[in-house]
């Protein structure tokens, strides 16, 4: 049987029934005291190939997020590596334990296949999903664990063309359910940017970034230690591009 790598499970999670909370758990990890283990590895890091657990410590946030804009290249020139990886080197490296470079807050929309999107293999990213790519509770507990806990070097909120998130919150009308919950933390985009679907989409993004980085005290913390970068992008479903907004 090949051990080679054919497709990735990308998995969404639409949790947005808490919005209503703002962020009034968003200091869940500010008390903890968590250090991560720091063992260095040598120069001229290669992601596109298996990485030992431990050098992932060694990455500035500027090289993380140049690690992610590199494999989205290569994504788009047709020329990705993350499936030619061996498959018992990503167990005996990931089994264990999970050491991911950056982590991404993504819409739950399954045409942006994350980790395919920027070239990545099992354990390289740590994904937050959710319509509309907003922040609530849940989603800031998880970055802040994944940032302090496992080491994220690099944040970045992902928002797409054609949003079908930010086009219910500028059409308003009434929906079933808990649907509507998605509106309230979209809502300050769409005043920004009026109809206009992709400038609300990419003001969405840009938003949902500037509160992770200035309401969560451990990611602002973490940010003013140079640990750590908060970016927002947009993915471009008709080419699979991302550029940094």
């Amino acid at each position: 049987m090949s051990k080679r790598l054919s497709t990735f499970d990308a998995a969404a999670c639409g949790c947005a029934a808490c919005s209503e909370e703002g962020l009034s758990r968003r200091g869940f990890l500010s008390g903890a005291a968590v250090s991560t283990a720091a063992v260095v590895a040598g120069a001229g890091l290669n992601l596109a190939t298996p990485r030992a657990a431990s050098a992932q410590s060694t990455m500035t946030p500027d090289a993380a997020l140049q690690a992610l804009m590199d494999g989205n290249r290569r994504f788009t020139e047709r020329k990705m590596t993350a499936f030619d990886e061996d498959l018992s080197l990503l167990k005996q490296n990931t089994a264990e334990k999970q050491e991911p470079f950056a982590a991404v807050l993504s819409c739950a929309d399954s045409r942006v296949p994350v980790e395919i999107a920027f070239d990545q293999s099992i354990g390289h990213l740590f994904v937050t999903r959710v319509a509309g790519n907003i922040t609530t509770p849940e989603i800031t507990a998880s970055l802040e664990y994944g940032a302090l806990v496992l080491g994220t070097k690099v944040i970045m909120v992902l928002g797409h063309g054609n949003c079908g998130a930010v086009k219910a919150t500028i059409d308003g009308k009434p929906v079933p359910g808990q649907i509507s919950a998605l509106y309230a933390p979209i809502r300050p985009a769409v005043d920004q940017a009026g109809p206009d679907l992709e400038a609300a989409i990419r003001a969405n993004a840009k938003n949902q970034a500037r509160i992770l980085a200035q309401a969560s005290p451990v990611l602002a913390g973490l940010i003013k230690e140079n640990k750590l970068k908060v970016v927002a992008a947009h993915y471009d479903l008709n080419n699979g591009r991302v550029s940094l907004l």
